[in-house]
């Protein structure tokens, strides 16, 4: 947030009674009265709906949902470019295209949360931290700061490695260079619920903790033995020191953070009956999503949308299923079918493109969310029809994540064949992803010949990603190690072997051959 002048000038002419009875009625709401008046009215003005996002115009009486983007169009015909947002009381301002910050505003925000928890009869509630006289004191006493700047280093330190454990080092310094993890751990927001014999089993608390070493401004390498073995007590399958694949373990520790973040006993149950969360390679992960709110999947987990269209009736349909990374096929495409039955997909359907190999992240995901015709060996029962039909499948993104993950697929399995595909295949630095979203998609035709369009007809810097880290595999599938860079500062990049850190390159990373690369959206959406 920071300081705006379009909200100086409105100050100055309307003052703040404006702010103060829209934050009293719509976002504290101290009384029944203010309670019902929120409940009978805040929604949309142009879609009716009951919007997560709401923003209020602190110009006229107008509300707006700011995921359909309807206070923005308000704003720009208008010329109204100060709203509030209607869950948090933040103002923003569509000409300067940021939360603003003010501290006369932030005093009526705080006054009005404080009278609402009073009548409410609910404890105060939380007030950001100011240093009392006695901690100015001892702050002037130490004036000496720890201050990251462009060129400085902190964060940046290497990881023994204790026996074919690169594909764990690699892993952590992808973690650690998180940045909203990384917010998450130094805020010290974590706050163990294990039981007290079971604390020391905590994966997230040794996370903490190596958060701790790695901005403690210690050059020296860190020993992982911790991690390492709460890794093998909790993933036995990764237990020993033989060489191991760096994407089974990504996934082996975000499963197990993931349900060690609400305490080991309570998550043993969720562990098996939460959807299997793995790298999909176009197939449905069974069960039920479980909305969970911890950290790991605020950060990693986005929705993937599978749309199956019976050919008979044009029946769709429709599953989201949790993931925490998509895994993307570099190989070429197993060949159309040649049966006899009239069942070839017209061009646009097919997710098998003959010997075609992709070249770019971009190729891989048009690939991965293209039509696919099923054919007439994998007849689905429609439930219109109620009888096998033929069906089309597409995969999109419904929800996109705050860091994608995208694992390329270098190895290949085959009955008694075995190999690593090492076909260069370029990432950009900057990804949009919005051509890959559900709802950029062409419904001209219903969904006959439906394709992910190459540019959506409004481009939201919503679903732009920047990179972050690159994970590589060096040698064959057989005998290997893993390297990864990591971004500290724009444009300053660091290569991360084992307790080696050196300097590199933008174009050095992006010239790499890439095995998991980790993108992190430029702007963040909250509820």
């Amino acid at each position: 947030m920071s300081i705006c002048e379009h909200l100086i000038d409105y100050k100055s002419i309307h003052g703040t009674n404006a702010y103060r009875l829209i934050h009293a009625y719509f976002v504290a709401c101290p009384s029944a009265e203010a309670r019902r008046r929120k409940a009978a009215s805040n929604r949309c003005h142009t879609c009716q709906k009951y919007a997560q996002r709401l923003h209020a115009c602190l110009h006229c009486v107008y509300f707006g949902c700011y995921n359909d983007r309807h206070i923005h169009g308000h704003a720009e015909r208008k010329g109204h470019h100060l709203a509030m947002d209607l869950s948090y009381g933040t103002v923003f301002c569509f000409a300067c295209n940021d939360y603003m910050y003010d501290s006369e505003l932030e005093t009526i925000s705080t006054s009005q949360h404080q009278k609402s928890a009073k009548a409410q009869g609910l404890k105060q509630q939380f007030i950001r931290w100011e240093p009392t006289e006695i901690e100015k004191e001892i702050l002037l006493q130490n004036p000496k700061r720890r201050k990251v700047e462009t060129t400085s280093t902190i964060g940046l330190r290497g990881l023994i490695n204790l026996g074919n454990t690169c594909f764990m080092n690699c892993i952590v310094q992808a973690l650690i260079h998180t940045p909203v993890l990384r917010d998450y751990f130094l805020a010290d927001k974590h706050i163990c619920e294990m039981k007290e014999d079971e604390a020391r089993q905590c994966l997230v608390c040794e996370m903490s903790r190596l958060f701790q070493e790695f901005y403690s401004g210690a050059r020296a390498p860190h020993i992982p033995f911790r991690l390492l073995h709460l890794v093998w007590t909790n993933a036995r399958h990764l237990a020993g020191y033989e060489q191991q694949d760096a994407h089974e373990f990504l996934i082996a520790a975000l499963d197990v953070l993931h349900r060690h973040c609400k305490g080991y006993s309570a998550n043993l149950l969720l562990s098996h009956c939460r959807p299997s969360i793995q790298g999909t390679n176009g197939t449905n992960n069974p069960g039920t999503p479980l909305h969970c709110n911890c950290i790991i999947d605020q950060i990693f987990t986005g929705g993937l949308q599978s749309d199956v269209t019976c050919q008979q009736c044009k029946n769709v349909s429709t599953t989201i299923d949790p993931i925490w990374d998509i895994s993307l096929d570099l190989g070429p495409g197993p060949p159309q079918s040649n049966g006899t039955t009239n069942s070839s997909p017209s061009s646009g359907y097919s997710n098998s493109p003959g010997t075609y190999e992709p070249t770019s992240l971009l190729d891989c995901l048009k690939r991965f969310t293209k039509p696919e015709h099923l054919g007439s060996s994998a007849k689905i029962k429609c439930s219109t029809c109620h009888s096998y039909q033929e069906s089309t499948k597409q995969l999109t993104m419904k929800k996109q994540p705050v860091v994608a993950c995208f694992h390329l697929k270098r190895f290949e399995h085959s009955t008694g064949y075995h190999k690593k595909i090492s076909t260069f295949v370029s990432f950009p630095d900057e990804l949009d992803m919005t051509p890959f979203m559900s709802s950029s998609r062409d419904n001209k035709n219903g969904y006959i010949n439906q394709i992910v369009q190459e540019s959506a007809k409004s481009l939201s810097c919503d679903n732009k990603y920047s990179l972050f880290a690159v994970v590589n595999h060096m040698g064959t599938i057989e005998c290997g190690h893993y390297t990864c860079y990591i971004r500290q500062h724009k444009d300053q990049w660091f290569k991360c072997d084992d307790h080696m850190i050196s300097r590199a390159s933008p174009q050095e990373v992006l010239n790499s051959e890439g095995y998991l690369l980790f993108y992190h959206k430029q702007i963040l959406e909250y509820h």
